[in-house]
């Protein structure tokens, strides 16, 4: 799979909803498939060989077609190419006269690899974290529970849990630095320094990151689920029927579980959840 990343469509002073309708026949004509956020552009297919290599040149061609004659022309010099699979061709690209630059790395709400693993993200994550919390430390002089548990959780959880459905890390190595961010913060919180972690989590009322990207994931699948999700349940998951399963205990909504060789798509949401989703109680549902 191929993704051609494309920033820097004006943006106008009447607001993103107006920018946004201006733009709503962008994807007109287009084969690949097509998403934009605000003023961020990304189209995306699958390329097996030639023909599709060509069919996603076309669509950067009527892309840039379309730029021209509404004179909104692509910043091509921040235009990115991100290449997807082991056995990807790597094509070339272009718009216009210019060649899109190949990326490994890009931020998109997150930081997206060209190998799908999360530990880049995690980094992110802890970075920005980290510096909420210094600066906590260093403006706050009323350390009081109640006043950093506020601040903790509005100012500095926030960045290690955004979308972690998404990025959830599943080698210890970046599930051990998110964590340290809390460990960090419950070091705080006076006459708490000197006991064990799990126990300042139990006097701060607070769960361990790990607990609550579980609770994220389940309260997800569960919003897909009950149809308030944007994504169908039906899209990730199959339901067990009656010659799929001998054990009727536990609730209706169980859900089949594939086989999977490699650790990319054996920790992606959609299979990691379905152990823990299945062993919930009847009475969840």
């Amino acid at each position: 799979m191929d993704i051609s990343y494309q920033w820097g469509a004006s943006r106008f002073g009447l607001g993103p909803l107006l920018f946004l309708i201006f733009i709503n026949d962008l994807e007109s004509g287009l084969l690949s498939s097509l998403l934009k956020f605000a003023d961020d552009t990304k189209v995306f297919c699958q390329v097996n060989g030639e023909r599709d290599r060509q069919q996603l040149q076309a669509d950067l061609n009527r892309l840039t077609e379309w730029s021209e004659i509404w004179q909104m022309p692509f910043n091509t010099s921040k235009c990115r190419v991100m290449h997807l699979g082991r056995a990807n061709n790597k094509f070339e690209y272009t718009m216009g006269n210019d060649t899109l630059e190949v990326t490994n790395e890009e931020k998109d709400l997150g930081v997206i690899t060209s190998n799908l693993k999360p530990s880049k993200q995690c980094h992110q994550a802890y970075a920005k974290a980290s510096r909420a919390l210094g600066l906590i430390y260093r403006s706050i002089s009323f350390k009081t529970p109640s006043v950093l548990l506020r601040l903790y959780k509005s100012l500095v959880r926030p960045h290690l849990e955004y979308c972690s459905s998404a990025w959830a890390p599943h080698y210890v190595k970046d599930r051990i630095l998110l964590e340290r961010v809390q460990h960090i913060f419950t070091h705080m919180v006076p006459g708490m320094k000197q006991l064990p972690y799990h126990t300042r989590l139990a006097q701060l009322g607070l769960w361990t990151l790990e607990e609550r990207r579980h609770r994220a994931d389940l309260l997800e699948v569960f919003r897909m689920y009950k149809g308030l999700s944007l994504t169908p349940f039906c899209q990730y998951f199959t339901v067990f029927t009656l010659s799929h399963v001998n054990n009727t205990r536990g609730h209706s909504a169980k859900v089949l579980k594939n086989h999977c060789s490699l650790d990319l798509r054996h920790f992606f949401f959609s299979e990691r959840v379905i152990d823990r989703w299945n062993s919930l109680p009847h009475h969840s549902m």
